[in-house]
């Protein structure tokens, strides 16, 4: 299979906007546009019944502690989890496109309404997580949310952006389902799979 994720070149950085953060002189971060970018995809194996599109940032810090607190810093040598940023199962086979902006256009405090997305069933992204503690913000965050990484983080971050071909029109998912929900459920259905990667800092030093 082939992706093409349009405005993003394999191992460059990201746009803002396709962000949820981005960096601001003063305030180190401000929200960004937000907005998904569009992808497309081709080759798909004979037998292919649905699609599975997902972001995920393996870079985060698995300890969130110093995480944009001023006077720290964030060790690249920490150890990294998988932030997961957008998740839509169930895409039907007729489907080999998203548009820009059709998932996501700007930043939704307490997060998107529905599950349901335009083009598949939207899991839950890790925001959830993240914000849980920020009253303005905490909410159940579906569908795609951008980069937005720790602005004190030594680490550049990588965002890969992937479609999976599968064998069944559907994994069976429901409710708030996470990226490793969607893991579990496509082992041993997927039959092939594309990416691309891009990179993203809010760091001045990285920039």
């Amino acid at each position: 299979m082939k992706l093409n994720v349009e405005g993003i070149e394999e191992g460059k950085p990201i746009p803002d906007l396709f962000a949820f953060g981005v960096f601001h002189p003063e305030d180190r971060m401000s929200f960004g546009p937000n907005r998904n970018p569009g992808m497309s995809w081709e080759g798909e194996p004979e037998g292919t019944k649905s699609f599975v599109v997902m972001m995920f940032d393996p870079d985060v810090p698995s300890v969130a502690d110093d995480a944009n607190q001023e006077g720290k810093t964030i060790s690249k040598d920490i150890p990294r989890v998988d932030f997961f940023h957008w998740l839509l199962v169930d895409i039907p086979a007729r489907i080999s496109r998203i548009p820009e902006g059709e998932d996501s256009d700007g930043v939704t405090p307490k997060g998107k309404d529905s599950a349901d997305g335009v083009f598949g069933l939207r899991g839950v992204n890790n925001f959830t997580q993240f914000l849980a503690g920020n009253p303005d913000m905490a909410g159940t965050y579906t569908g795609y949310d951008g980069p937005c990484p720790p602005w004190n983080d030594e680490l550049l971050h990588h965002y890969h952006y992937e479609v999976h071909a599968l064998d069944v029109e559907s994994l069976g998912l429901s409710g708030e389902f996470d990226g490793e929900a969607v893991r579990k459920a496509m082992k041993g259905h997927v039959l092939a799979s594309a990416r691309v990667t891009g990179t993203y800092t809010l760091n001045p030093d990285l920039r």
